[in-house]
């Protein structure tokens, strides 16, 4: 049994042990063969070699060893990175259960096994910060779409967009329609986020201008609004737009939590009392194998 094999199995065998919610793969690292009734998730980023720095450096052999060995580390660090990123998003998505989490992560020509307990991530505490105001499922459901929007816009084209969810009255009170509001006249249930059936519907009002309004109980009580709000004191990062500032002006005057897609970059922000709460910029997602014994594999 050649040693790949064997820390591959002993990755396996110790999220076993440790009762671990999922094992996350990155690189371009195969399962086959080792079974585990574990859920998989696989993840093909990969890192340049330091084949090419080794060829391209013209560095004395001491100079070399430590380019090396600071590569490596650079690129070591940047897959646990990635490891509590993706692990964070598909808990973020439902995807995942609170615990810990086994990655294994390619680095050039190693492979390290990673313990990463998701009660320490900040993106996931984040999210329990805004849950202790709003419905878990809510939220979920809201960031599910803005993923959806981040990463293929509608119809290949980048949109942008926000979702002020809850304090509903106060925030119609701050606001006004800028286009007839789609909303109005429709049913509870097609108006409910929280059914995967209206997620469509949602992504292309998202393609209107203004934000939608969202209840507590997850209804869609407006899209096409108009935020009047004074936002002269918020301060974000250069290059947000009035989206942005508008929703995390929102937050300050309500008790209403914000969820902004920019058109350009995708990245989505979370406001909440007038501050950005969490920001993520990226939205990849990895493919998860439910059953890694029946064959699934990453090719």
């Amino acid at each position: 049994m050649d040693s790949t094999k064997t820390i591959l199995k002993t990755a396996v065998k110790l999220a076993e042990d440790l009762e671990s919610t999922a094992i996350i793969v990155s690189g371009n690292i195969s399962l086959e063969g080792i079974s585990t009734d574990m859920p998989v998730f696989f993840s093909s980023r990969r890192s340049k070699s330091i084949i090419d720095h080794l060829v391209s450096t013209t560095k004395h052999k001491e100079e070399k060893i430590k380019g090396i060995a600071d590569r490596v580390t650079q690129q070591a660090t940047g897959k646990i990175n990635h490891i509590e990123d993706i692990s964070a998003t598909e808990y973020m998505l439902g995807e995942l259960e609170e615990g810990l989490v086994i990655g294994i992560i390619e680095t050039t020509d190693s492979i390290a096994v990673i313990v990463h307990n998701l009660e320490d991530n900040q993106l996931v505490k984040s999210l329990k910060t805004c849950e202790e105001r709003l419905p878990s499922e809510l939220m979920r459901s809201v960031l599910r779409i803005a993923f959806d929007i981040s990463s293929t816009g509608r119809e290949g084209k980048p949109i942008g967009t926000a979702f002020i969810l809850g304090d509903v009255e106060e925030v119609m009170v701050r606001s006004h329609q800028i286009i007839l509001n789609p909303y109005v006249g429709h049913k509870d249930e097609d108006r409910d986020i929280l059914n995967k059936k209206n997620w469509e519907s949602v992504k292309e009002f998202a393609q209107l201008d203004g934000v939608f309004i969202v209840s507590d109980e997850g209804k869609m009580e407006a899209a096409g609004r108009y935020l009047d709000i004074d936002a002269r004191d918020i301060r974000l990062d250069k290059g947000l737009g009035g989206r942005h500032v508008s929703a995390a002006a929102i937050t300050r005057d309500t008790v209403a939590i914000a969820i902004t897609v920019s058109e350009s970059g995708g990245l989505i922000h979370v406001y909440m009392d007038g501050k950005e709460l969490m920001s993520i910029e990226s939205t990849e997602r990895a493919m998860c194998c439910n059953n890694v014994k029946k064959g699934c594999q990453n090719h």
